[in-house]
């Protein structure tokens, strides 16, 4: 009798613990749904912006980086009109740079 009784009590701790499981992976699997499309929100990029503190020169850097591939884009399509709004671009960017490293 002692045996079923701690077979139906080990049962019972199983059951309780699968669902334990069971509730914790759905709360992660919620937590993860939430978390991506919190992830791909205009202000969770706007706070990712503001967590990198970048300085102004690092900026710069990043935008001229931007302004570059961009540039070799167009010229490959042949759009030398948005070229040379990107060289635009790129020169007062330069100017940044310069100003920092003075």
């Amino acid at each position: 009798m002692d045996k079923l009784i701690k077979i139906e009590n080990s049962k019972l701790n199983v059951d309780q613990l699968v669902v334990k499981i069971v509730s914790r992976m759905i709360g992660i699997q919620t937590m993860q749904t939430w978390h991506e499309h919190v992830r791909d929100s205009p202000l969770a990029e706007d706070l990712d912006a503001e967590s990198l503190d970048m300085t102004e020169e690092e900026e710069a850097i990043s935008d001229a980086a931007k302004y570059m591939t961009l540039m070799n884009l167009f010229e490959d399509k042949e759009e030398y009109e948005k070229c040379a709004i990107c060289k635009i671009k790129l020169d007062k960017i330069n100017k940044i740079i310069r100003k920092g490293n003075e």
